[in-house]
């Protein structure tokens, strides 16, 4: 792989990896990640760092200088494993697909109300779901939303 490529792929698996120890998901991915470390066993000792390197990064909380030493950890740990074994950078990125898949997008209802040509002598109102609206033009009258 091009230095630049793995660079990259160590700088931002870091981080993911840094970011899913601080999520529930971590009981799930954790035994893939040991497993990718240790080139297909689940090693004792892999795993034992790991949990190590996740107690520190929930003690972090949001202590950024805290949080970078541990990413930094992670960070040659996957320097490491790439240059002896470049395909384990296949195996990171089908892992961080799978969990840190961000969520989809919220479904968006447009609304079109259009008054021409009306004078409006009380309220005009709108209601619908939670969510942005965004009203235009002159209205003389109240508007509640």
């Amino acid at each position: 792989m091009e230095a630049e490529i793995v660079q990259q792929m160590v700088t931002s698996g870091a981080s993911s990896l840094a970011g899913l120890m601080a999520t529930a998901a971590w009981q799930q991915v954790s035994s893939r990640v040991s497993r990718m470390f240790g080139r297909g066993a689940e090693d004792e000792a892999t795993s034992t760092e790991l949990e190590v390197i996740r107690a520190e990064v929930l003690e972090a909380g949001d202590d950024e200088e805290a949080l970078a030493d541990q990413t930094a950890v992670l960070r040659t740990r996957l320097r490491r494993l790439f240059r002896e074994h470049p395909e384990a950078a296949g195996e990171l990125r089908e892992i961080l697909a799978e969990f840190t898949q961000d969520s989809p997008a919220p479904a968006v209802t447009v609304y079109h109300n259009e008054l021409r040509d009306m004078t409006v002598n009380g309220n005009v109102i709108q209601s619908g779901h939670v969510g942005k609206l965004v009203q235009s033009d002159t209205v003389n009258g109240n508007l509640n939303f």
